[in-house]
């Protein structure tokens, strides 16, 4: 199974130029991917650097037919003109989906510090291996103070759900919203984090939770033990990254998960965003 993660800044590449066709060709460069989980994903922004306002969820699910899409919705806001601004996140699977949550993450106020609502898209999906949670994620950049109540609530919802795969639920008979659909227990969480991996954002997010429930992983230095996160922002971008290439985009793998873990590559090649694509397989 390869999955895809990126943060593709509403397609705007290295040149500035804004183009949805570009993300999903490199994306398939990348991998013949059974899931895509991207985060920077805008409808009716056009404020945005060469973003012309379109609704982005609508077109990249139409870029990529055969695939479900998931849509999670961070920031709703009207624009002047009318009609809604939207930001977040998307998961596009063609394996079978099921059970599909939309978490609004912790947004505490911190005053004087300029911020926006997160969100993290969660979907069950059947693998060939069985059940597996996806989770895609962008956390806040500005504020420390939201970024640490954002990690401590993906922990929180790791807790919750390896508890609901434990125990499953009566259902409905009617097959209403009482029905038992079960919910993954092994997890996979991506996205970009706004922390480096010397971060004590980093650290937190894989201590451990509690005796039962299985800790998060970072899935690269499982598949490459020793060697340096690779780089994943301001590889061409250096207009708004100047300084050396950095890593904001991680993967995290449940314990449980982490014996399937088969790769984890950076595309290093693709300037279509100011980071870059990261492939995941599991087997």
């Amino acid at each position: 199974m390869n999955l895809v993660s990126w943060n593709i800044q509403w397609g705007r590449g290295a040149d500035g130029r804004v183009d949805l066709d570009r993300i999903v060709a490199d994306a398939r460069r990348l991998a013949d991917f059974d899931i895509l989980c991207l985060q920077e994903v805008s409808a009716g922004h056009d404020r945005l650097a060469g973003c012309d306002g379109a609704d982005q969820f609508a077109q990249l699910a139409a870029r990529l037919p055969g695939y479900e899409a998931v849509a999670g919705i961070a920031g709703d806001m009207p624009h002047p003109a009318g009609g809604r601004r939207r930001f977040g996140n998307m998961i596009f699977s063609r394996l079978p989906l099921r059970q599909v949550f939309r978490h609004l993450l912790p947004w505490p106020a911190d005053d004087g510090v300029m911020s926006m609502q997160r969100v993290a898209v969660e979907a069950t999906v059947e693998a060939p291996f069985g059940l597996l949670r996806v989770l895609t994620t962008h956390l806040e950049y500005y504020s420390a103070r939201q970024r640490a109540a954002q990690v401590e609530r993906l922990r929180e919802l790791q807790r919750e759900a390896a508890a609901q795969a434990r125990s499953p639920r009566p259902g409905d008979p009617a097959d209403g919203p009482f029905e038992a659909l079960a919910r993954g227990g092994p997890a996979i969480l991506t996205g970009d984090f706004n922390f480096r991996p010397t971060a004590a954002e980093h650290a937190r997010m894989l201590e451990a939770i509690d005796p039962v429930t299985p800790a998060w992983r970072d899935a690269w230095t499982l598949v490459h033990p020793g060697v340096p996160h690779a780089p994943t922002v301001g590889v061409h971008d250096k207009l708004q990254w100047p300084e050396d290439p950095f890593t904001f985009d991680f993967v995290f793998v449940s314990a449980d998960l982490a014996p399937r873990l088969r790769g984890l590559r950076v595309d290093a090649t693709s300037a279509a965003s100011d980071h870059q694509p990261v492939l995941v397989e599991l087997g």
